[in-house]
């Protein structure tokens, strides 16, 4: 009867593990961000941002929040995308995809000088 009890305590704690650690899979949807260089060909804000790459011409429909930045990552005021971010300027962009369409999330511009009048 020792024997058996033992044999029982032993089953059951090994099997004690393998009941708990089942796990759950939660599957949600992951966004992966993509980078695209090259130069604008087309810029009309809020519909049109093309880029010619080194592949031919990319055209990139806009995010609900687009990021201007410097390449050392300082944000452009209104102002400065205005005047910089144009046609004929090399660009560096970072986009999602959703099917077909590359979602424009952040656009990266050569550093500026600042005028501080």
């Amino acid at each position: 009867m020792k024997i058996r009890n033992t044999l029982l305590g032993i089953v059951c704690a090994m099997a004690t593990p393998v009941v708990f650690a089942q796990s759950t899979t939660t599957t949600t949807t992951t966004t992966t961000t993509t980078d695209g260089s090259g130069t604008i060909t087309e810029y009309a804000p809020g519909s049109a941002f093309i880029v010619k790459e080194s592949a031919g011409p990319v055209t990139y429909r806009y995010g609900e929040n687009v990021t201007y930045v410097t390449r050392s990552g300082a944000p452009l005021t209104e102002e400065q995308v205005r005047t910089h971010v144009k046609v004929g300027a090399p660009v560096r962009v970072q986009y999602s995809s959703e099917g077909e369409n590359r979602i424009l999330n952040r656009v990266e511009i050569d550093d500026i000088e600042v005028d501080d009048d």
